[in-house]
């Protein structure tokens, strides 16, 4: 038996035996069974002798009964790409592109709301007021410099964040979420809502320690995460490019249960603490069917070189048989509307920008072979080409925006209470 819970926790973490028993398709009289054999956990319900039991349980129990009912295929296709394999109340997938807890993302980014207030509406459930003050991430736990004694002569602004936030975590002592409570849940607290804010303004300021850590000193001083990462990067942090920057940031910063954030989910619902929640999803993004997509449409915007020569680098990758990366996505066949607003933002950015010309040269020519729309990581790299950015820079901005997201079901995971754990079906000998 388990204790009695309060009852603003009964509705999220108990069922009624009506429900139980409608839940698992099975009669009261199976339900006490179950219960008598202590295959279900209840607990006194207030009234008579009804009992509540705990929805944990009855969802494991749920979960056991389909897979040895034969839903165990349905759910190896679902994590192949196909029908949803869990509950989330962050992000939807609509024609118009992500929506970020009823709020479309396009929208907020139209609107130049900052990436900041984004965050905290994906992690608390509310938009700030306009104006509201941003906290101030505390003292960097570690100096910048010996962070980049680490790290390799120009090692790209992905490669330092995947080195910064463990170490990040390596310093700071109080980190571990500590044990759930009855029901397996760890709720989320003021203090952990901090450390993700300074986490994640910190990851700005720190990706070109690769090229100069100095800059970092000063990024970390600067307000918002636009303006830090331009800082980082050695660019002139005007309006315009905060803008530019800022929508690319908010954009990228969820996108429902992608391959990084349920990779962060799965560490989440072990109890790991946030750094090592975002490490995870740092290791899955730098696939080059994820996150390191960018690095292969850079690729290709060297290969083209000038805007002459885009027709030709497409018609050349065709004719080799090779794929082509930055084009098409499985959720939006009519086009990405992330990848239309990156492209427009670019070019009222820097019309005149050669790099900007060959990219958007390579988005005509990708159109005219009769290729998918642009995707995500093309308009990333439009983003970084307008600003004169450093190759790698897409990536890294795809991570620092995709951070607020992978925290937000960090959280939620947690609040779940129920560790991640398929099944695999045995096809050996």
């Amino acid at each position: 038996m388990v204790d009695l819970p309060d009852s603003d926790q009964r509705p999220s973490a108990y069922v009624t035996g009506a429900e139980a028993a409608e839940l698992l398709g099975v009669k009261r009289e199976t339900l006490y069974a179950y219960a008598s054999r202590g295959v279900l956990r209840g607990v006194p319900g207030g009234r008579g002798r009804a009992r509540l039991y705990l929805r944990a349980d009855i969802e494991r129990l749920k979960a056991r009964h389909d897979a040895r009912a034969g839903h165990g295929p349905v759910a190896a296709e679902a994590l192949r790409w196909g029908e949803p394999v869990l509950e989330s109340a962050l992000t939807a997938i609509g024609p118009r592109g992500p929506v970020y807890r009823g709020k479309e993302a396009v929208a907020l980014a139209l609107d130049d709301v900052p990436f900041e207030a984004v965050a905290e509406l994906l992690w608390t459930g509310e938009l700030p007021a306009e104006g509201a003050p941003a906290a101030r991430p505390g003292r960097l736990s570690v100096r910048p410099a010996k962070l980049a004694a680490l790290l390799p002569e120009g090692a790209p602004p992905f490669v330092a964040l995947a080195l910064v936030v463990p170490a990040l975590g390596a310093h700071d002592a109080t980190r571990h979420v500590g044990a759930p409570s009855g029901d397996g849940r760890i709720p989320t607290g003021d203090a952990e809502r901090a450390r993700a804010r300074a986490l994640v303004r910190s990851l700005a300021a720190l990706v070109g320690l690769g090229r100069d850590a100095r800059r970092a000193t000063d990024a970390l001083e600067a307000d918002g995460a636009a303006r830090r990462l331009l800082i980082a990067l050695g660019a002139n942090p005007s309006k315009k490019a905060e803008r530019a920057v800022n929508r690319a940031l908010l954009v990228s910063a969820d996108h429902e249960l992608n391959a990084s954030t349920f990779a962060v989910r799965v560490a989440a619902s072990t109890g790991a603490d946030l750094y090592a929640c975002v490490s995870a999803g740092l290791a899955a993004l730098s696939g080059p069917r994820h996150g390191g997509m960018t690095d292969r449409v850079e690729a290709l915007v060297a290969e083209a070189g000038r805007p002459e020569r885009a027709a030709a680098a497409v018609h050349e990758r065709l004719r080799r048989g090779e794929p082509i990366a930055g084009v098409g996505h499985r959720l939006y066949p009519e086009g990405d509307p992330r990848a239309q607003l990156l492209l427009d933002t670019a070019r009222a950015l820097a019309p005149q920008s050669a790099a900007l010309r060959t990219v958007l040269a390579l988005v005509d020519a990708l159109r005219d072979a009769g290729l998918d729309p642009p995707s995500l990581d093309l308009g990333l790299v439009a983003i970084a080409a307008a600003l004169g950015l450093p190759a790698g820079t897409a990536a890294a901005l795809f991570a620092v925006g995709r951070a607020a997201g992978w925290i937000a079901h960090a959280f939620e995971q947690r609040e779940a209470g129920y560790m991640l754990r398929p099944r695999a079906r045995y096809t050996g000998p």
